[in-house]
This record gives structure tokens, C-alpha cells and sequence, in this order.
């Protein structure tokens, strides 16, 4: 290249004018587009029994649960894994299946009949019983991913 092609001109000038500033009122009308996503995530489950997960039963138990903290871990025992099964009849009672982190747990005698009082403080449940079982152990594999997130193990 030729220092002939490379020539550039300057202007000088007094000032510069500030660009005119956007305003939402100058911004043309958009069409709103419904967000399907959104109304999906809000619907119900359609022909769902009140006992079944989806089901109003069911997903007052689980809410019920998810309050309900370990003593010694910061993360509710739904999230922890402690719970391996909800059954919820169409009568309304409920039965819970769970474990604890060892069996040595200092809340063992104490969390199954905790974790019964607020089951039958559900609106519409009759009946709440829980069983615990050693087996399969609970190891921390068992975690939500929002437990593990809690805990800084992700």
C-alpha cells in the first residue's frame, strides 16, 4: 500500500450535539405475544385424584415437608432425601416412608412424630402415620440438586 491511499482528512468543529435520548413513549407499539411457558407452568393437572402427586393432597403433604429442617443440616428433609415415599389415599390419610442420615441420628426418637403432627395439620388429610427404614441407607447422593447448591457440594 502507498502512503498516497492512506491519507486521511480532519475537520475540526466547535462542538458535537448529544443524540436525542429514547423515550418509550416514541417507541413504536409492540404486539404482546402470550408467554405459553408461562401459562404452562401455572396450569393444574387436569383429572388428577387429590392423592396423587400433582394432586392438591399430595402437594400439601410435600409443602408440609419441605418445612420441616434437619437439626444439624441447614436444608429441609424432602430436599435432603430423607423421604422415600408419599402415599396419600382418596380418604386423606397419608403415609410417609423415611429415613434419617444414620441411625445414631440425636433426632431420631423425635423427627418421625414431628414430621406426623405437621402431615396431619394438612387441610384434608385424615390420617398421618411414618415409617422409618434403614433400608436403602440414606447417603448424601439423595440430595436435590438445591440441597447440594445449600451445602456448596456442587
Amino acid at each position: 500500500m502507498s502512503d498516497e491511499s492512506r491519507k486521511f482528512t480532519v475537520e475540526e468543529v466547535d462542538g458535537v450535539s448529544a443524540p436525542p435520548r429514547a423515550r418509550v413513549e416514541d417507541a413504536p407499539a409492540a404486539e404482546h405475544k402470550p408467554d405459553y411457558l408461562e401459562g404452562f407452568l401455572r396450569e393444574k393437572p387436569q383429572g388428577v385424584a387429590p392423592g396423587e402427586p400433582g394432586g392438591e393432597l399430595y402437594e400439601g403433604v410435600i409443602a408440609a415437608l419441605r418445612e420441616i429442617f434437619d437439626p444439624e443440616i441447614p436444608v429441609n428433609i424432602y430436599d435432603l432425601g430423607l423421604i422415600y415415599g408419599v402415599d396419600v389415599s382418596s380418604d386423606g390419610d397419608a403415609k410417609v416412608t423415611m429415613t434419617l442420615t444414620t441411625p445414631h441420628c440425636p433426632v431420631a426418637e423425635s423427627m418421625p412424630g414431628e414430621v406426623e403432627l405437621r402431615i396431619g395439620a394438612v387441610p384434608g388429610i385424615r390420617d398421618a402415620e411414618v415409617a422409618i427404614v434403614w433400608d436403602p441407607p440414606w447417603d448424601p447422593s439423595k440430595m436435590s440438586d438445591d440441597a447440594k447448591l445449600e451445602l456448596g457440594m456442587l
